[in-house]
């Protein structure tokens, strides 16, 4: 059976791509510090003979025994509250995490998958953002030490794949969503649907008209592993091109989760992007793929699972952070 590599594997999309990857047939080996991830995103995953965790910070090298055919390379604080309050530990993971996966890749001739991000766009001056965009980023913004990370990321296994022929491919997450997003994770899903379900008031920062677009985790998923299984080098959006407001976004959680929470307003973030939405005109021509569920469909399981935590929470005496 086939040997996957998934570093992250802890966390949200890792967990999800390590649960579908053992659906598929694969043998899986998790890798993780637990910085940001959580054992119990890999419940399921634990109780399956061909699952392997490995505790082990990817930013020291790695080494692994026996074959390995693909490496997922998920591992990276990818929150602000998370990579502002680790930015060491966000660059180095972004450049010698990086690093020593693509070593592991080329020693085992595996295919090398890096999961980059929208943030190498930065604050886009073109729109919708296409992979032959270069970015507007603020390198030494409060932002910059993931979107940095990222990018440099993206050149060196780009320079593994010119240099060493390593087979490399790479995917720009859009925003995710799904069951298993940290609470107290900062990012505009899991803060409004905490804070609706709990009736406090959802946080928008500046004047809401900031643009998003959100992708179901499943369908990210499936587009990770056509990506992966294709012959295509160059960076792939993988993202749902439906764009909305910040407001309009809240008025549907609060429909979502019967919520009658008000929305209060605070300062915009430093270096917030104003729009963000994917052009998956490559993903769709190159792959046959492009997202299948749709936002409300989605929030259905998502707030499921986040009311489930809330309220385990509540019963324990306790509040996830």
């Amino acid at each position: 059976m086939p040997r996957a590599v998934v570093t992250g594997g802890a966390g949200f999309i890792g967990s999800h791509l390590s649960d579908r990857l053992l659906r598929d047939g694969w043998e899986v080996v998790a890798v993780d510090n637990f910085l940001t991830g959580s054992r119990a995103n890999l419940a399921d995953a634990s109780r399956d003979p061909r699952f392997r965790l490995l505790e082990h910070d990817v930013s020291k090298p790695l080494y692994l025994d026996g074959p390995v055919d693909a490496v997922f390379h998920l591992a990276s604080p990818a929150s602000p509250v998370d990579y502002l309050r680790k930015p060491i530990q966000t660059l180095k993971v972004g450049s010698l995490g990086t690093h020593n996966t693509l070593g592991l890749a080329l020693a085992k001739k595996a295919v090398y998958f890096l999961a980059s991000t929208s943030e190498v766009y930065g604050d886009p001056q073109v729109h919708p953002q296409r992979e032959d965009y270069w970015g507007h980023v603020n390198p030494i913004g409060p932002r910059g030490v993931y979107d940095e990370a990222k990018r440099f990321a993206e050149a060196m296994a780009t320079a593994y794949h010119r240099f060493h022929g390593l087979e490399v491919r790479i995917g720009r997450f859009f925003n995710t969503y799904g069951p298993r997003m940290r609470l107290g994770d900062g990012r505009v899903v899991p803060a409004f649907l905490e804070q609706a379900l709990r009736g406090a008031p959802l946080t928008v920062h500046g004047d809401g008209r900031q643009t998003r677009s959100f992708c179901y985790v499943d369908d990210l998923v499936e587009g990770i592993l056509l990506l992966c299984a294709s012959r295509e080098k160059g960076p792939v959006n993988l993202g749902n091109p439906r764009e909305m407001t910040i407001l309009e976004f809240a008025r549907i959680i609060l429909q979502a989760a019967g919520s009658a929470s008000p929305l209060v307003h605070e300062g915009a973030m430093e270096d917030d992007p104003r729009q963000r939405q994917p052009d998956i005109g490559k993903a769709r021509r190159l792959l046959g793929w492009e997202p299948k569920v749709a936002l409300e469909e989605g929030l259905v399981p998502t707030i499921r699972d986040f009311r489930e935590r809330i309220e385990s929470g509540r019963s324990q005496g306790k509040v996830e952070a």
